[in-house]
């Protein structure tokens, strides 16, 4: 049973959500769940994730032989301890506690929307009486990369010897230079590359649905134009005419997340970089704020950057905060110490 739920926004850049539910829920429940993810049309990155979420609670109640309409608390329980302890199909090991907290979230989430119509569709919220993994705060669990490996990632795109190079090269640029999350960069259309006040740029919608502009680094820029060149002349028009997706695949199709996950481990194991198998895009988003505080950047100007809406955000990216000699005491130590000026009326 399959409901198809518009995203919000524009129409080129997002896919529809598909709701999966498993045979014989009835179409009261199926409708409310629709309704459920139409509010998170503004976030459509989030109500992605929400609905991949639910979707694995459906398939453990089904597997389980257990109605999530009735489901009590030792279900959700059952289903919790598995989530922490079974290996993931995409990296074999457990997830992550950031991931199953958001997916009790999601679910329960769920339940409550449910639970808030009035309509008897479930007889209880399973998920919320259970105690949810503990999330560091202060600190991005995230594998990076340090300047001198950064360097190898984009030595090992720019001699990569696939028909697609130019593309790669712009690719892993636009998340390493510029730090734009993976469905940014995903998202991007032509149009969005543009000038002003003497810097290249990009316009682009980041998280919460807040359009941002960011300046794009020279090198970044050369690899796009070069890019953008190649696709001008292999469609036999001039690169003013190009429009549509900014990265594509060979069919003209827009570049999509997968893909870009696959390129970034394919380059990392190229660069020879001992976490390859760890890296991710985000690794690649996570290097850009390391390497910049580094080399001396201020927090604020990358919670700008990054689109951080919160600079608690923005702070677990600073390796450097625990530092004793950053400690403020020094600073307002040195100040009472200096002599104290005379009175010049005394």
């Amino acid at each position: 049973m399959t409901a198809i739920v518009p995203v919000e926004g524009e129409p080129a850049r997002t896919a529809a959500a598909v709701v999966t539910l498993p045979a014989g829920l009835g179409e009261p429940l199926l409708a409310a769940t629709a309704g459920w993810l139409r509010e998170h049309t503004d976030a459509p990155t989030t109500q992605r994730a929400y609905l991949r979420d639910l979707h694995t609670w459906l398939t453990w109640c089904r597997d389980a032989d257990v109605d999530p309409r009735a489901a009590r608390r030792p279900d959700a329980a059952a289903w919790a301890e598995d989530l922490a302890t079974a290996p993931s199909s995409a990296t074999g090991r457990p997830l992550a506690a950031s991931t199953r907290a958001r997916m009790l979230a999601a679910v329960s989430s769920w339940y409550g929307y449910l639970l808030s119509l009035d309509e008897d569709l479930v007889a209880r919220n399973p998920i919320a009486p259970l105690r949810r993994p503990t999330v560091a705060t202060n600190q991005s669990a995230t594998v990076g990369l340090t300047a001198h490996q950064a360097r190898a990632l984009i030595a090992a795109a720019d001699a990569d010897p696939h028909r697609a190079a130019l593309r790669t090269r712009a690719a892993i640029r636009l998340l390493l230079e510029v730090g734009l999350r993976v469905a940014e960069v995903c998202g991007l259309d032509v149009a969005d590359y543009g000038h002003n006040r003497g810097h290249r740029t990009l316009r682009y919608i980041a998280k919460g649905q807040r359009t941002m502009t960011r300046a794009v680094h020279p090198d970044t820029a050369a690899a796009l134009d070069a890019y953008l060149a190649h696709r001008a002349v292999t469609a036999g028009i001039a690169v003013e005419q190009l429009s549509g997706p900014l990265l594509v695949t060979a069919s003209g199709a827009r570049l999509d997340q997968p893909a870009l996950f696959r390129l970034v481990r394919r380059l990392a194991r190229a660069a020879q970089l001992p976490a390859w198998r760890q890296l991710s895009p985000h690794s690649l988003r996570h290097s850009f704020a390391t390497i910049y505080l580094d080399h001396g950047g201020n927090l604020r100007d990358l919670q700008d950057a990054l689109g951080h809406a919160s600079p608690a955000t923005t702070r677990r990216y600073d390796r450097d905060r625990h530092n004793l000699n950053r400690d403020a005491t020094h600073t307002v130590g040195a100040a009472l110490a200096l002599p104290t000026p005379t009175d010049s009326g005394s």
